[in-house]
């Protein structure tokens, strides 16, 4: 079997684990790692390793595929970049700076015929793969993603850094649109969106209430759903999951089934990085591709106008108050 050769651009934290996921894979051959500061190459240094590059210009012609770790306002000029040179992509999540964006990077994969996988990687996570497995008709979902606060991604806002996980995950299981989204955030510890709560109804009745904060005391990735006669739990962190069914005649007592899920553990990028590298070898659609990640960024836009909306609607009612003479 020839090995798919790759690239990976960006060698910061994250960059790091796909460095270390594709360089163990028997059917990958690292070629390159791209990175504008030579600091961050540094610890990669080695004979007869990958290349240590300070840009994507020699790639073209080198390598098969490329994934794309850098700033979120770098994703589409790299990847359209490579795309236009014949290489496929997988693109970490958000797709890229805008909805827009992500429509024109997918557009560009079309019609290059090129592969465009974007890294949401919850979609991976064994719980929800066989969280898949049972689903029905979602009725309710209740999500709650809270992470310890750090210096990392304060370029965008908890939406964008932590939400659009849920987002993605969503939308998939519900496979509908919102029809309305209520939403209110606040920022804490950076001029951005740190904390925020989201109410999305879907035109089936479905119900999904979520809530990301990047300032909590605990790390915290649970989704709830509710659909007819069950209800499943999912802790994303520990790979578990339990599930509560009601069965039995309308006239009789209900009975109560509890149930843990059989998951097999696997990490997740471990996952995701082997379906980009089975996508670029069979050419099959990736798990999710670039529609799917650009519909989760602009709902995530849409979101992000609510919470404006509602910031403004406070600073008003704050304003009267103030104004309002006293008795």
């Amino acid at each position: 079997m020839t090995p798919v050769k790759a690239a990976v651009i960006g060698a910061g934290s994250f960059g790091r684990h796909h460095v270390r996921v594709l360089a163990q894979r028997p059917d990958v051959e690292l070629v390159a790692i791209v990175d504008a500061d030579r600091t961050k190459l540094a610890p990669f240094a080695r004979e007869n390793g990958p290349k240590l590059l300070t840009g994507v210009d020699q790639l073209p012609g080198a390598v098969d595929a490329a994934v794309i770790v850098t700033p979120t306002n770098t994703h589409e000029p790299i990847a359209a970049r490579l795309l236009e040179s014949g290489i496929d992509v997988l693109v970490e999540k958000p797709i890229a700076a805008s909805a827009d964006a992500g429509e024109r990077l997918t557009e560009l994969a079309e019609h290059r015929g090129r592969i465009l996988q974007v890294g949401h990687l919850e979609r991976f996570n064994p719980a929800i793969v066989e969280l898949q497995k049972l689903l029905t008709i979602p009725l309710f979902f209740e999500v709650h993603r809270l992470s310890v606060f750090t210096p990392r991604s304060l370029d965008v806002d908890v939406i964008l850094d932590l939400m659009i996980h849920d987002l993605d995950i969503i939308l998939a299981l519900a496979k509908q649109t919102p029809s309305e989204i209520r939403a209110a955030g606040i920022s804490v510890l950076s001029p951005k969106v740190d904390i925020a709560n989201v109410r999305l109804a879907f035109p089936s009745g479905c119900i999904a209430n979520l809530t990301a904060s990047r300032v909590s005391t605990e790390k915290v990735r649970k989704l709830r759903l509710f659909q007819p006669n069950q209800y499943i739990s999912i802790d994303y962190a520990r790979q578990d999951a339990t599930s509560i069914s009601v069965s039995g005649s309308p006239v009789a007592l209900p009975e109560i089934g509890f149930s843990t899920l059989p998951i097999e553990k696997a990490e997740p990028l471990e996952l995701e990085l082997g379906s980009f590298v089975q996508a670029v070898r069979s050419r099959i659609p990736p798990v999710v591709d670039g529609r799917q990640a650009t519909a989760a960024l602009r709902l995530a836009e849409a979101i992000l106008v609510k919470i404006k909306e509602h910031s403004n609607l406070v600073a008003e009612t704050l304003r009267h108050s103030r104004r309002a003479p006293s008795s």
